[in-house]
C-alpha cells in the first residue's frame, strides 16, 4: 500500500472521530476510486504513488467541473460543496506549478531536443512531451501541457 492511500485511510479515521461529514465522505470517495483504479483491468494490482496522485487529481478536476456546472445551474450551495471537496483533496497533491514554471520547462526540453536532433517538426512532439511530462508529473494539467509545447513547436 503506498502512502498516500495510508494518509487517506488515517485521516478518515480522524474526520469519523471528530464526527466532520464533509471530510469524512470526500475521503471515502477518494478511497473508493483508488480502490476502483487498482481492481481496473484485467487484474488487480497496488497502485505506485503517481497513480495515486493521478487518480486523486483526477477527482479534484471532477469536483471543479462539477462546481462549474452547479454554478450555471444557479446551485451556488452544491457548487461551494464541490469547492470544498477540491480544495480538501488538492491538500493531497504537491504544489502545483504555474504556467510560468511549466513554458520554462517546455522551453528547455525544446532546446534539449533542437540540440540532439536538429531542427524540430510536429513530428518531435511526442518525445518532447514525455519529457516534459516526466519533469512536471501530476503538478500541472496535461492539456496544457501539450498546447504549451504545441505553441513552442509551432
Amino acid at each position: 500500500m503506498a502512502e498516500l492511500k495510508t494518509q487517506l485511510k488515517t485521516d478518515l479515521v480522524v474526520a469519523m472521530k471528530a464526527h466532520d461529514e464533509l471530510r469524512k465522505s470526500t475521503l471515502r470517495m477518494a478511497l473508493a476510486a483508488i480502490g476502483n483504479e487498482e481492481v481496473a483491468g484485467k487484474q488487480a494490482r497496488a497502485l505506485t504513488m503517481t497513480e495515486e496522485l493521478a487518480v486523486v487529481a483526477k477527482e479534484v478536476a471532477k469536483r471543479k467541473d462539477s462546481a462549474e456546472a452547479y454554478r450555471a445551474g444557479h446551485r451556488e450551495e452544491l457548487a461551494e460543496k464541490e469547492l470544498a471537496e477540491a480544495a480538501l483533496l488538492a491538500a493531497y497533491l504537491p504544489k502545483q506549478l504555474d504556467e510560468a514554471d511549466v513554458a520554462a520547462i517546455v522551453g528547455e526540453e525544446v532546446t534539449a531536443a533542437s540540440e540532439q536532433h536538429g531542427p524540430l517538426s510536429m513530428r518531435h512532439m511526442g518525445a518532447i512531451m514525455k519529457a516534459v511530462n516526466a519533469r512536471v508529473a501530476g503538478r500541472f494539467d496535461g492539456g496544457a501541457v501539450a498546447a504549451l509545447v504545441k505553441a513552442a513547436l509551432a
